[in-house]
């Protein structure tokens, strides 16, 4: 009974902290660094609770959309309209409705879809993570995660936490106030691009 009770708590619980409100979000366009990745962290994928709201933040893509797709499948999977031009080697798209790209953008390296870049906190990271959270509880929600200096913040650091099947990588930007400023999920080596296209 109290093993049932305990679970039943852990349930309610897990699916509250599932509920976000949609919203938009896109990077600056910038390139590649030359920054090495920092060596991964892994975790779990977390279990689905009956009845709760679905993330559509992923390690392997962002909703119906995955890794790997090129322009024309992605738009496909996609169905909404997107700001952005394809003609470049690296480029970003992001939904109309997004007024900001760094809020919430897609990356395209070499015509395929890499990464994306969330820079508000409407938006939540697979297992938890989002804008306006201390390091410490990215630490806590991803035990593992490893870190590295800011290239560009003084006492800042990037927190890289990577999917235990390999599926993709999450990079959390951490100010020096301590707070994440923005994150993005993709593949390597661009999702450690720092600079984004630059």
């Amino acid at each position: 009974m109290t093993t049932t009770r305990t679970l039943l708590v852990l349930l309610v619980a897990l699916a509250l902290g599932a509920c976000e409100a949609p919203s938009p979000d896109a990077p600056p366009v910038a390139g590649p660094s030359s920054v090495a990745p920092a060596p991964a962290a892994t975790v779990e994928a977390a279990p689905s609770v009956q009845g709760a709201p679905q993330v559509k933040a992923r390690y392997d893509g962002y909703g119906d959309v995955r890794f790997g797709m090129d322009e024309a499948a992605f738009r496909a999977a996609w169905q909404g309209e997107l700001q952005g031009r394809g003609d470049q080697v690296c480029f970003y798209l992001w939904p109309k409705r997004v007024k900001v790209p760094a809020d919430f953008a897609f990356m395209f390296e070499y015509g395929r879809f890499v990464r994306y870049d969330v820079g508000t906190t409407t938006r939540v990271a697979p297992g938890g993570g989002k804008v306006g959270m201390r390091a410490e509880r990215i630490r806590a929600l991803y035990p593992g995660a490893t870190g590295q200096p800011h290239k560009y913040v003084p006492g800042g650091q990037y927190l890289r936490v990577e999917h235990a099947d390999g599926k993709g990588v999450l990079v959390f930007d951490i100010g020096a106030d301590g707070r994440v400023g923005s994150w993005r999920a993709g593949v390597p080596p661009q999702v450690d691009y720092v600079d984004g296209c630059s």
